[in-house]
């Protein structure tokens, strides 16, 4: 693959195209919660010495009972998933994988990178490979694939040495979408991104949970000190505090409602997504985008589906407002 791919956030190239706006940059072009875990205090020392084994163990308490981690299956935390998603194709020889696409392009591109042959395709009713990799719910449309199609496919990939990697980036607005109570199983590796939900994106932390042979090799390979001492200690204590969790499932519930209004009313049609992102379709795509560029709103758009733009959900009234004059 050549060429850099196209993400969310990326204020640079927005200002590229648009110049800087009067009234700053409204950021609604990634999946990220608008509003954050408010930010404990942290103490002096957590920033001054190297993070402790005691200070990692907190962490995956609070992980295990957040994510719900069967007792049998191994977890790590990693300086964020998309350190995980690049060092995964490092982890076996070439082979044959599959990715069921469109989703987060990170996932092709780091396998191929690594010389594997990889083939994207839009369902899995014709899964044949090595390694298996499906987004759940899915990014940009917010599919669910059911537990009943992930489940055996991780058991007939294991009978064969091979691996499903089911990634739940998006998971936390709807457990139980998660396949995570069968972690454990041989042949099945589960994501888990912890900036989305909490929108601390900036503070790189991630999950991945699986056999404990699986997941000890992937510690072995983050190395000591993978993830800082303060996101770990933040960690902690946001995966631990259920009442904030519930406070913010029911607002990003009522967030979306809001926003499916806006852009129905503005004609886009909504096409998919979760109560983080929703993805909307126009034939006026392009104009949409280059209005909203205008405004200072960034969107994300696809090139290879130039019908889509995928709204994040605005973080404050007055962004609300800017966004719903742009699309008047």
């Amino acid at each position: 693959m050549t060429g850099k791919l196209r993400h969310g956030g990326d204020v640079d190239a927005a200002t590229a195209a648009f110049g800087t706006p009067p009234g700053g940059w409204i950021d609604l072009s990634t999946g990220i919660n608008p509003v954050p875990y408010p930010i404990p205090t942290i103490d002096t020392d957590i920033w001054q010495r190297l993070p402790t084994a005691s200070d990692e163990t907190a962490l995956l308490e609070a992980a295990r009972g957040y994510y719900r981690v069967p007792d049998q299956a191994g977890i790590i935390a990693a300086p964020g998933t998309q350190a995980i998603i690049q060092w995964l194709p490092l982890s076996r020889p070439p082979c044959r994988v599959q990715v069921i696409g469109p989703t987060y392009e990170e996932h092709a591109a780091s396998w191929r990178t690594h010389g594997h042959e990889v083939r994207v395709t839009d369902s899995l009713a014709d899964a044949d490979a090595d390694v298996i990799i499906v987004v759940n719910p899915n990014n940009p449309d917010g599919h669910i694939f059911a537990a009943d199609e992930l489940v055996p496919l991780a058991a007939r990939l294991a009978a064969q040495q091979g691996m499903l990697i089911v990634d739940e980036a998006f998971a936390d607005v709807a457990p139980e979408t998660s396949i995570i109570s069968e972690a454990g199983r041989p042949g099945l590796l589960i994501l888990r991104s912890f900036g989305k939900f909490f929108g601390l994106a900036g503070l790189r932390l991630g999950f991945a949970v699986g056999t404990t042979t699986d997941t000890e090799r992937l510690r072995r390979a983050m190395g000591p000190w993978s993830v800082a001492g303060p996101a770990l200690d933040i960690g902690a204590a946001a995966l631990s505090d259920s009442a904030w969790q519930a406070e913010t499932r029911r607002r990003l519930g009522a967030d979306t409602a809001r926003l499916d209004s806006i852009l129905t009313d503005a004609g886009l049609e909504i096409v998919g997504g979760t109560t983080l992102y929703r993805l909307a379709k126009s034939g006026e795509a392009a104009r949409i985008y280059e209005r909203l560029g205008r405004a200072g709103i960034m969107v994300r758009k696809f090139d290879y589906n130039p019908t889509w733009l995928r709204f994040g959900l605005p973080g404050c009234e007055d962004d609300w407002q800017r966004l719903a004059a742009a699309l008047s």
